[in-house]
């Protein structure tokens, strides 16, 4: 389970390089950032939702970081992350290293 200290530094390293300037991003404001991007509302995100949130985070491949996200998350194999894997997908975001501008 994720915590609000859980930042890039206490997480496994990566080989990401999907960085932005400034502070590790909260988990909970990662959370807020990718529900907001749930533009249909129905408490899951596709992989254009995906594509679109991981854009707004500064991604220079937001299609293959969506693509790889919901490989990593998407336990049931439905092609959306549920608020259930939400965690799992935080966790590859975490990962990644995305950090506020």
């Amino acid at each position: 389970m994720l915590s609000i200290n859980d930042t890039p530094k206490n997480l496994p390293a990566s080989t990401c390089r999907c960085l932005r300037k400034g502070g590790p991003v909260p988990v909970t404001e990662l959370k807020a950032i990718f529900k907001r991007f749930d533009t249909d509302k129905d408490g899951r995100l596709s992989k254009h939702e995906l594509r679109n949130a991981f854009a707004s985070l500064g991604s220079r491949q937001p299609g293959w970081r969506a693509w790889r996200g919901l490989k990593q998350a998407d336990r049931n194999g439905d092609g959306y992350i549920s608020d259930e894997e939400l965690e799992v997908l935080l966790q590859y975001v975490l990962k990644c290293g995305y950090t506020t501008k």
